[in-house]
């Protein structure tokens, strides 16, 4: 199954209070940024990504998160990989 197609229209897993815009019109899967997993022109594998909205994506693409930001996002992988289990996409 394509999980970056799947993304659209799913609610944003990301949820960062005060930038989020629930729209799930925007949402798509955005990639765990982690040395080692991604890099340059390389992005993680599709399963270490979270369904994001266009205002929360916008805000952990750039270079430098906070901390806050960064434990957002991992919990929105975290919450994005529990729902494709209940989907039946991935199993534990």
């Amino acid at each position: 199954m394509n999980l970056r197609k799947l993304a659209k229209g799913q609610p944003c897993q990301v949820r960062l209070v005060g930038t989020c815009n629930a729209n799930r019109d925007t949402t798509v899967l955005a990639h765990v940024r982690l040395a080692g997993i991604s890099g340059a022109g390389l992005k993680s594998p599709d399963v270490l990504g979270a369904w994001c909205c266009s205002s929360c994506h916008e805000v952990t693409e750039k270079e430098k998160v906070d901390d806050w930001i960064q434990r957002c996002f991992y919990e929105g992988v975290i919450r994005t990989q529990n729902e494709l289990v209940t989907m039946g996409v991935l199993e534990w």
